[in-house]
């Protein structure tokens, strides 16, 4: 009788720690990340296109040697800047070749929320009052998702974390 060595099956996205990315404060200086974009329908997005922008990006990070093999530090964020536009950001290295490069410079302070995606303004309100109670207002936000939609559902757990780049206070 032949015995079959079981196969291992990759990971398709990490197990996700909350204590790592709730209430915490980050200062990037120059923090490297590749830029992308997707059409949106009054900030609904059209999750083919997601998939698929994600997938390029990271294969062009891949392929250059520029992502982190600690999948679990890797962010992909995501800014609507407007009703029909978001912004993805995927966390590199160094410079990607054939990517839109850019950095983030600033102080950020997260919140890990779980929930439905629809809930980000109800997200958005609560870490405005968590800021508050730390003296402090978002300039803009970004939002992580731990999981895709199929991992999501595996999981039983939504997490996404909203990063607030924080305004700079002006002493009185």
């Amino acid at each position: 009788m032949k015995t079959v060595a079981p196969q291992k099956v990759e990971e398709c996205c990490p197990t996700f720690s909350t204590e790592k990315w709730d209430e915490k404060t980050f200062n990037w200086d120059n923090k490297p990340f590749i830029k992308a974009s997707v059409p949106t329908f009054f900030h609904i997005p059209f999750p083919p296109m997601i998939g698929k922008q994600i997938s390029r990006m990271n294969k062009l990070a891949e392929d250059s040697n520029k992502l982190d093999p600690n999948k679990e530090d890797i962010l992909v964020l995501f800014a609507d800047p407007h009703p029909f536009k978001s912004e993805i950001y995927l966390s590199v290295m160094a410079k990607v070749p054939e990517a839109k490069n850019i950095s983030l410079t600033g102080t950020f302070m997260s919140k890990v929320f779980d929930g439905d995606y629809n809930a980000i303004p109800k997200f958005m309100k609560e870490m405005d009052i968590y800021l508050g109670s730390k003296n402090k207002k978002a300039k803009r936000y970004f939002v992580h998702y731990a999981y895709c939609p199929q991992c999501v559902q595996e999981k039983g757990h939504n997490y996404m974390v909203l990063f607030a780049e924080i305004e700079n206070q002006k002493l009185v």
